[in-house]
């Protein structure tokens, strides 16, 4: 089973966002938000060879979230990384999943 980096260093982003969020800020929201999504996407990171959904719904989820607020603030740190980090994770798993043979 290969290691999936990218989806560890990932999830490290993710985590770290919402401790940053909660150093800067005092934000408790950013920094539950950050460390249960963080956590979601290296166990989607940990089991990605087997099944990708969890990994992928994390990133999707996130896309959505930062998404929106980035369209609504304008800002590119926080929000405008983080969902552009998001939406290429969501790509890569897509693209694995298309190269993925077949199981009959």
């Amino acid at each position: 089973m290969p290691v999936d980096y990218v989806g560890y260093g990932y999830a490290a982003l993710v985590a770290t966002g919402g401790v940053v969020g909660y150093v800067k800020a005092g934000s408790v929201p950013s920094l539950a938000a950050g460390l249960l999504f963080g956590g979601l996407a290296g166990v989607g990171a940990y089991q990605i060879s087997n099944d990708p959904k969890m990994s992928g719904c994390t990133a999707g989820a996130l896309t959505g979230v930062m998404g929106k607020r980035f369209y609504g603030s304008r800002k590119l740190f926080p929000a405008g990384v983080m969902a552009g980090a998001s939406l290429l994770m969501v790509a890569k798993i897509g693209l694995s999943l298309l190269q993925k043979p077949n199981e009959s």
